[in-house]
């Protein structure tokens, strides 16, 4: 056999792999238990009603064959409708709403379907884990946009840019989407010719007052750009593996292009749990983020004097004490 493709080595070693591995050592040894704060993963599952809508759809034997490859498009017009009642974005269900198998193959997809081999993906730094391996199976160069405390923009390559990933609120920095970070992303891409994608995954888990902001709310932002929304951090499906692309209709073709040749649509109960999910009660929503807002509160008073920052996400950023390393 051959060696591997050279898209092979182009990949970066896969974080969360790696740091799986690292946990299940540590846990396998005695000493004190093991708290895990490696990734976040909602131990809290989605509503009754959602878990209702799934076992009734799975126990009709009409719905087990191929679903449309585009998605069901009562899905499409369940979260259409949410984009328009909560993050006030008016969307074509139809032309502007691709139904993907969660939003890290999204990742992926979005680079394949903008991004030409050897052009530059500009990715926020520090920002999550799995992005570099989008530029990679893309064939791409990595660019960085810093981001901590707010975004740099001069700091920002501007030569050949495809494509630029922002995430907010941000994972890991928890900081929520600041004043005029989307305006200045429009005006970015205008100024290069990039596309933008705006990781949405946390969304709706933002804190003391702030409303979701989404990026495609921003005037200008769908001629140039798309949002990833995930069902895995709103309603505690992470495991279900549901999500969307949204927004500029010609990047959604093309991801639907690209999802009919790697795969035969999403299981149709998972869908009509999904639509469940959208369309049902969403006091579920808030009371997850009013929970993790609480934990919020509680680990910035445990890191007090270490600049401690939980604006939205799982997550809270803070400065370590000097001789300190991540």
């Amino acid at each position: 056999m051959r060696p591997p493709p050279r898209r092979f080595e182009r990949l970066p070693p896969q974080y969360f792999t790696d740091l799986l591995a690292r946990v299940a050592e540590a846990a396998a040894t005695e000493g004190e238990p093991l708290l895990d704060l490696g990734r976040g993963n909602p131990e809290v599952g989605p509503p009754a009603h959602v878990v209702e809508a799934l076992s009734e759809s799975a126990a009709r034997p009409d719905l087990h064959g191929y679903a449309p490859f585009a998605g069901l498009p009562e899905l499409k017009e369940a979260i259409a409708r949410r984009y328009a009642e909560v993050y006030g974005v008016e969307l074509n269900p139809r032309r502007e709403v691709a139904v993907v198998p969660g939003t890290k193959s999204a990742l992926v997809e979005v680079a394949l379907a903008v991004a030409e081999r050897g052009s530059t993906i500009v990715l926020p730094d520090p920002g999550y884990a799995d992005y570099p391996s989008a530029v990679a199976l893309a064939a791409a160069e990595r660019g960085s946009l810093p981001v901590d405390p707010e975004p740099d923009w001069d700091a920002a390559p501007e030569e050949r840019v495809s494509l630029l990933y922002l995430n907010f609120p941000s994972n890991p920095t928890a900081i929520a989407a600041p004043d005029g970070v989307f305006a200045a992303a429009v005006e970015y891409a205008g100024r290069t010719g990039a596309a933008i994608l705006h990781d949405f995954a946390y969304g709706d888990l933002v804190f003391d007052g702030r409303r979701p902001a989404s990026f495609l709310a921003e005037e200008g932002a769908q001629e140039i750009g798309v949002e990833l929304f995930s069902m895995s951090k709103s309603y505690g499906m992470a495991g279900w593996r549901l999500g969307f692309v949204l927004g500029n209709a010609e990047i959604v073709r093309r991801v639907d292009l690209l999802q009919d040749h790697l795969r035969a649509g999403i299981f149709m109960p998972l869908q009509h749990a999904a639509i469940a999910a959208l369309t049902g009660p969403q006091t579920s929503v808030e009371e997850r983020r009013l929970a993790y807002e609480r934990r919020r509160d509680r680990a910035v008073a445990a890191l007090a004097g270490l600049e401690p920052r939980g604006e939205g996400t799982f997550f809270v950023w803070f400065r370590l004490p000097p001789g300190m390393t991540a």
